[in-house]
């Protein structure tokens, strides 16, 4: 029998869409998902290679270029903030993605001109300078110029991230039945066509930049942007523009702030008992009503109505002064998810390695394919993705409804399982990625190869990475549906933005364990452990140390999940009990 689509798959439930026009639905479908397809083949296209572009056009060493990366992941993933609270407070999702993706635009351009340019990167050095660490590095106006572009791209992946999939969803009517199912086909479209450029990216426009020229390279996906800014204004007549409503960022500030103002108030007692202080608290009681709980009590003092707070129609005079039921309760939802989602910064630690030190080992490894096709060592994440391409809709169709008849739960496993076998997947990739590493760099000083590359296949790195993808489709994916289920109906777009946060956490995370690695361990009598010549380092330790920080959190997961109470439990039980009598 048909049934709607899970929470976590609506992002935006809004009662109406009274004296708007009619949602575009699926008319507006190929404007909507053919932006998003040229826009993130254009970003993931210039991000995907980066690492390689920092050590062989711009002659940093791998440290220097794990630096810059995490501190600009890092900023791009805490930018999101800004632009939900920009477009949920004042202009709306389609002002947002339209300036973002001309940042975006000017950001792209900026680098193509910075490889296109000779005076605007170092010059180019021999191999046997490279080997000797000889070459000419960046200029202040190289950086500077640099950091220029990157500050772009950071503004436009703050308002398309948080944006786009929202701005998606308001063109369907989420008030029907129908609405709902055309919602659900969005997302699988959507999630769909998001695999598929990964692929692309990694694999034909990393090709590009690594063989062909840096220089198209960067100028495909220039050109690709553009194609997703037209794109996206030539279907302005089919949109749906939803009137931004405020953002759940004030809401959260008053809660803690008129807790604070009222904090001498009197609260009556959690068992109600005779003669307790008589208090009256303001219920909204809007399209998301949360009844009043006991946990974290002392912010239920922001919701009590004192004289001269509330009008004759029972409405509050200022927000200022009196916080609601509903806003009290998400702050409460909030306090509860962060322990839950500080649990993944470490295992995203672990993921971001792919994209810096794994980078490292694959240059200095035999990446032929063949006697003429070398792999780009920008195209490794694939391994990645093919095994959540692959995992996912087994893990859907099969594994869960497999795992039903005995767990009792309607997902298989629950989902904070789902998040901690993740963190041990994770744990298990980084001790995978040391073994290989130590085997690398023994090969390497073996054989003594004067460019330093060990005759070992690139394809030994393939293990941890398809680990790390099972880390991926486990945690991150199970993060992600944690927060649309967990937390209330109108936090979804900031739980969206949360989970952006944990990953930029875990981006500087990743920035200050290599720079506390790189002081400590190095003495007069032998070089750090990420020195820039990889073969005389050991990232094998480093990969370690990850591993044990993953050990560590992976305890404090175990009790801060085995402390939480699901905001859904009752849900899950009545939907077990619904799937039982089927």
């Amino acid at each position: 029998m048909p049934t709607t689509p899970p929470p976590h798959k609506t992002d935006d439930h809004r009662p109406s869409k009274a004296g708007q026009r009619k949602p575009g639905g699926w008319k507006s479908m190929p404007y909507v998902l053919g932006m998003e397809s040229f826009e993130r083949l254009a970003s993931i296209g210039l991000i995907a290679n980066f690492t390689v572009f920092l050590m062989r056009v711009f002659h940093m060493n791998q440290v220097s270029s794990s630096y810059l990366i995490n501190i600009w992941s890092g900023i791009g993933n805490f930018t999101p903030l800004i632009g939900a609270y920009i477009s949920d407070t004042y202009v709306g999702k389609f002002w947002v993605i339209a300036f973002s993706s001309f940042a975006s635009l000017f950001g792209m351009v900026t680098l193509t001109l910075v490889v296109a340019i000779p005076a605007l990167h170092p010059a180019s050095c021999t191999p046997e300078q490279d080997h000797l660490n000889q070459c000419q590095g960046p200029t202040t106006l190289h950086m500077g110029v640099l950091i220029l572009a990157l500050g772009f791209l950071s503004i436009g992946s703050g308002g398309i991230r948080p944006c786009s999939l929202p701005f998606g969803v308001d063109q369907f009517d989420s008030t029907t039945n129908e609405g709902r199912k055309d919602i659900n086909s969005f997302f699988n479209w959507y999630y769909t066509t998001f695999t598929i450029i990964l692929l692309i990216a990694l694999t034909l426009v990393v090709y590009i930049q690594d063989s062909v020229s840096w220089i198209w390279g960067f100028a495909i996906p220039t050109i690709l942007m553009v194609c997703s800014i037209v794109l996206f204004f030539v279907g302005t007549k089919l949109y749906v523009y939803v009137k931004p409503e405020g953002s759940i960022f004030s809401g959260i500030i008053q809660v803690f702030f008129l807790a604070y103002k009222k904090r001498k108030l009197q609260l009556p007692k959690p068992d109600k008992s005779a003669g307790d202080v008589e208090v009256k608290f303001f219920d909204s009681k809007g399209a998301c009503h949360l009844p009043l709980t006991d946990q974290f009590r002392f912010l239920n003092k922001g919701g009590i109505i004192l004289e001269g707070e509330v009008d004759s129609n029972g409405s509050r005079i200022n927000p200022w002064k009196l916080a609601s039921i509903q806003q009290i309760e998400q702050v409460k939802t909030l306090i509860n998810l962060i322990p839950i989602l500080a649990s993944g910064i470490i295992c995203y630690l672990a993921i971001i390695q792919q994209g810096t030190f794994t980078i490292s080992q694959a240059l200095k490894m035999d990446r032929h394919l063949g006697p003429h096709f070398q792999i780009p060592p920008g195209s490794l994440a694939v391994f990645s993705m093919i095994t959540i391409g692959i995992w996912l809709p087994f893990y859907d169709r099969i594994l869960v409804p497999s795992l039903r008849p005995i767990t009792k739960h309607e997902t298989g496993i629950t989902l904070l399982q789902r998040i901690g076998i993740g963190n041990v997947f994770s744990i298990l990739s980084m001790v995978v990625a040391g073994i290989v590493e130590k085997m690398r760099r023994g090969s390497a000083v073996h054989h003594n190869h004067p460019d330093g590359v060990a005759p070992l296949s690139v394809i030994w790195l393939a293990p941890q990475l398809i680990l790390m993808g099972f880390a991926e489709a486990f945690t991150i994916i199970g993060q992600i549906e944690f927060c649309y289920k967990e937390f209330p109906e109108n936090m979804k777009s900031f739980a969206n933005s949360m989970l952006f946060v944990i990953f930029g956490l875990a981006n500087y995370v990743s920035g200050a364990s290599v720079m506390v690695v790189h002081k400590v361990t190095g003495t007069s009598d032998h070089p750090d452990w990420l020195t820039a010549n990889i073969n005389v380092g050991r990232v094998d330790y480093y990969y370690y140390v990850i591993a044990i920080l993953g050990v560590v959190n992976m305890i404090y997961f175990v009790v801060v999940a085995d402390r939480y109470q699901y905001k859904t439990k009752m849900q899950v039980m009545e939907d077990d009990v619904e799937l039982n009598n089927l």
